[in-house]
Order: C-alpha cells, then sequence, then structure tokens
C-alpha cells in the first residue's frame, strides 16, 4: 500500500476532524465509509475488537491508528513525510 486508507463515517466527528487535516495537508487517501461498505466495517470490526471505531487509519507503513487526536494524526503524517 502506498496511499493512506481512512476507514469512518459521514456522520462522525473524529472521522471529520481527521479528514479535516487530511484535506488541509492535501494527502492523497483512500475513503472507505464503513455504513455503505459491508467489506470496510467488517474489516474495522476485526481490528477493534468487534467495534465500529472510526476513524481507523491505515498507513503506508501499515501502522494504524485509530480514533487519534489531532497531535497524533499530525505527528504520524510528519513522520512519514505527507
Amino acid at each position: 500500500m502506498n496511499k493512506i486508507t481512512v476507514y469512518g463515517t459521514r456522520w462522525c466527528g473524529d472521522t471529520k476532524r481527521a479528514i479535516k487535516i487530511l484535506d488541509e495537508r492535501e494527502v492523497d487517501y483512500t475513503w472507505v465509509n464503513i455504513d455503505k461498505d459491508p467489506e470496510g466495517e467488517k474489516f474495522v470490526k476485526k481490528l477493534n475488537s468487534g467495534n465500529r471505531s472510526v476513524p481507523t487509519i491505515i498507513f503506508p507503513d501499515d501502522s494504524i491508528l485509530v480514533e487519534p487526536s489531532n497531535k497524533l494524526l499530525v505527528d504520524k503524517l510528519d513522520s512519514l513525510g505527507f
């Protein structure tokens, strides 16, 4: 994977906040709306002990952040050169 993938929902405040950071930095990412993508929802639940925890963000280095704070997300993006 050479791109960030964001699993989330359009109504979730944490997802909106993370997407805003990515958009402000003009980061290219793949969006998966787990309300409309059953496989995406299944993947998120598998990663998060059966919970629909969003955003779940997968990075090109295969690391994962779930419901990250702004600082944690920005620090991760900086560490990867985004």
